[in-house]
């Protein structure tokens, strides 16, 4: 069902989390457009992925495709200048004095929600979407459910216009992520998943598994590969579908 009048931001990297949440907002918003960030990071493949999941997304269904509206890409390099981790550096990953990982980028997802409402306020747009979540996540403290509400006040006092953040997979596990993608676009979407989102911290694309491309190894791909498989059992058990995802 869509929600007449709305017009969305999508913080769209080109992983297997912002494309859910791409369809999601496609299937939900009469207009849709992306925003993407050139950060330094060390998966830049995520980058090259972009364009073609927006085309082929839009390829999906008709309505998706009339709702698909432009796609902008900012360079936000000074958060690498900032410091370096291994999102942004050849720097081995491992988890810090503080319990986080080295893969945190301070202030990563404050400076894209922030960026993404200024550019919301000249393009008329009322909703921004991101896939953070708080389930399935690495810890970052900038992926909260409260980070994210105090956010939504902030950057709407900010502006001086109501601004709506919504987080799809907020409570969802990444099991739920590849159950959500089936829903909203069936096999065909699922597969445009596996085979043309890039997630590996590592950068590697030369090998296609069950889940998609990447190391096997880093972070994200023992994330992805693991609600992968979950979903598959959850699925031959006769319970293939996600949890509701929350706005």
């Amino acid at each position: 069902m869509t929600a007449p009048g709305r017009r969305a931001l999508v913080l769209f990297s080109g992983g297997q989390d912002s494309t859910t949440c791409l369809a999601w907002a496609l299937a939900r918003h009469d207009h849709v457009e992306t925003i993407g960030f050139d950060y330094g990071q060390r998966h830049r493949a995520e980058l090259d992925c972009r364009l073609a999941l927006r085309r082929s997304l839009a390829g999906l269904r008709s309505d998706w495709g009339r709702r698909l509206g432009e796609d902008h890409l900012l360079n936000v390099d000074v958060l690498g200048q900032l410091g370096a981790t291994a999102m942004t550096g050849d720097i081995e990953i491992a988890m810090q004095a503080d319990g986080l990982p080295n893969t945190f980028v301070p202030g990563r997802n404050l400076l894209f929600f922030t960026l993404a409402a200024a550019l919301s306020y000249r393009r008329g747009l009322d909703v921004l979407v991101g896939g953070m979540s708080q389930t399935d996540y690495s810890g970052y403290p900038d992926c909260r459910d409260n980070t994210i509400k105090a956010l939504q006040v902030a950057l709407s006092l900010g502006i001086d216009r109501p601004l709506t953040l919504e987080t799809p997979l907020m409570w969802l596990d990444k099991a739920d992520t590849w159950a959500l993608a089936r829903e909203l676009g069936g096999d065909a979407l699922v597969e445009l998943v596996r085979t043309d989102t890039h997630t590996c911290y590592l950068n590697r694309r030369d090998t296609l598994h069950a889940w998609g491309y990447g190391c096997g190894e880093c972070p994200a791909c023992a994330l992805r590969a693991r609600g992968h498989w979950d979903w598959m059992a959850r699925r031959k058990a006769g319970r293939d579908g996600a949890r509701a995802a929350t706005a």
